[in-house]
């Protein structure tokens, strides 16, 4: 496959600003693989295509607010940090990019927040954009996370050009969200609200938990024609024993099993035994998946409508089928679908 076959033209207006009113009332297309039959629905109708003892795979991360606005020391000059990941608590150091990057330089500090309550000293450039970040902070580690967080924007996506506002908070966020560490949302589960996972659960669904934190790989452009060499940004995964039994006990009874996300697939599909069942792991994955390729895992899933040339449209079109798919995208500008991160969302079964 080559990046050329992603390109589609979105109309701008079709790239969704803001969220639903409420979560599960977002729009639903359905794709059926098998008939090639597209379906127009409610996300709340989802109920409708599960069975008793099927499973829904979700990504329990939490977002935290990883964009801080602060200012060079002497020349005052504004600059963008992107907090990326913790790399040591006791030393508080972080790696992050900076916006914009050609002005900063090894030793310069950066100021944030009034009468500059936090200060950072940059230790290392890492990358052309990435740089290490020493935070000089007297206070306790938990005074110094608050004030981080305090300081810190929920980290929108750039291509919902808006101001963040309050509601981002809450809604940029899973209700099922415990492990802090995403700088980005997985966005397939944006649309399920408390009411609805309690439908499901009185259904008979059975429900796993796997961890990737979601790093800002998810936003990065391919810049190579050829897909095979695209290298992806490793990214932190958790697979439990737990949701391994739930997961393989489905599978063993031919039950469906349906990942909730793009992060879920790649997750699910990193951690496979040879005759396909999913085993535990804890660690990193940096797996890109786009056609052709076999799932071993899900034979479901829910997800939102991607952006063009993305690797999230890559790995839903192996998932769907490239033909299929952009079929399905055609008709969704046709029938004014909403894209992007709070945009409406797609069942493939």
């Amino acid at each position: 496959m080559k990046l050329s076959q992603y390109k589609y033209n979105l109309p701008q207006e079709l790239i969704a600003k803001h969220p639903t009113e409420n979560r599960d009332e977002s729009r639903l297309m359905v794709i059926n693989r098998k008939t090639k039959q597209i379906e127009h629905r409610i996300f709340k109708d989802i109920i409708e295509y599960f069975n008793e003892d099927d499973v829904l795979v979700f990504n329990n991360t939490k977002v935290f607010p990883a964009r801080l606005y602060g200012n060079k020391e002497k020349t005052g000059a504004e600059i963008e940090v992107f907090l990326l990941r913790e790399l040591n608590k006791e030393q508080r150091l972080w790696d992050v990019l900076v916006d914009p990057a050609r002005k900063i330089r090894i030793g310069n500090k950066l100021y944030f927040g009034e009468d500059d309550v936090l200060v950072a000293e940059v230790i290392d450039n890492t990358t052309s954009r990435g740089r290490t970040l020493r935070f000089l902070f007297d206070g306790s580690y938990d005074e110094f996370k608050d004030t981080l967080y305090r300081l810190g924007e929920t980290p929108l996506p750039k291509f919902i050009r808006r101001e963040v506002i309050e509601e981002d908070r809450e809604r940029y966020q899973t209700v099922y969200a415990k492990h802090e560490g995403a700088v980005a949302a997985p966005t397939a589960g944006l649309h399920f609200s408390k009411q609805l996972l309690k439908r499901l659960e009185i259904k008979g669904l059975n429900f796993a938990e796997i961890t990737l934190h979601v790093g800002l790989g998810n936003f990065r452009t391919v810049d190579v024609e050829d897909l095979t060499k695209h290298k992806m940004d490793s990214e932190q995964i958790s697979i439990p024993t737990d949701a391994v039994d739930i997961v393989n006990a489905a599978k063993q009874n031919r039950k469906n099993i349906c990942a909730v996300g793009t992060t879920v697939l790649r997750t699910l599909e990193s951690s496979v035994t040879t005759d396909g069942y999913l085993k535990p792991y804890s660690g990193w994955t940096n797996k890109f998946i786009f056609p052709p390729y076999d799932f071993s895992v899900p034979n479901m899933l829910i997800t939102n409508f991607h952006l063009p040339l993305s690797t999230l449209l890559m790995m839903v079109s192996a998932f769907a089928g490239y033909d299929l798919l952009f079929e399905a995208y055609k008709v969704a500008i046709k029938e004014k679908y909403r894209f992007g991160t709070y945009g409406d969302a797609m069942l493939i079964i």
